[in-house]
């Protein structure tokens, strides 16, 4: 979830499920082959509700977070439950900062995890999902079915 964005600390929910997905959702496939099917945050309120509340996110499943602009976005796991892997990628689709096995907030404040580098898009996927698959910095990776998106 992300720094920016204001949520309501005291606000408690019950966890949500993965939304369903077809073979024609979008995907962001890594350099080894591998295809995660994306859930997309190109507005404000879906960067800032992100993948509260989950309890569970499948290997294959992921959720990107598509900007305006590049810039330095921090996020943080205000409200989510899982621990997410964090992959910051910049205009070209290349990997400039891996965030691994990034745990939940146990309390407040929740910290900040900065990419120390500017980015385009975030995509969080089940924490230890980039160390299997070798994801690392300088990566290319490739963007399926998301050139209708726009941020906003």
């Amino acid at each position: 979830m992300l720094c920016a964005f204001k949520c309501e600390s005291g606000r408690t929910a019950a966890p949500k499920p993965e939304p369903a997905m077809d073979d024609n959702a979008p995907r962001i496939t890594f350099k080894d082959g591998f295809a995660v099917k994306v859930e997309v945050a190109a507005d404000d309120d879906m960067r800032a509700q992100g993948l509260m509340y989950r309890d569970h996110l499948a290997d294959d499943r992921g959720m990107i977070f598509l900007f305006p602009q590049s810039g330095e976005y921090a996020f943080w796991m205000k409200n989510t439950i899982i621990p997410l892997d964090m992959i910051w990628i910049d205009d070209a689709k290349k990997v400039v900062h891996v965030a691994h096995d990034v745990p939940p907030c146990q309390a407040d404040p929740c910290p900040n995890y900065p990419p120390g580098a500017n980015a385009r898009y975030v995509l969080e996927v089940a924490a230890g999902v980039a160390a299997k698959h070798h994801v690392a910095d300088g990566d290319l990776l490739k963007f399926e079915r998301l050139d209708n998106v726009k941020a906003r």
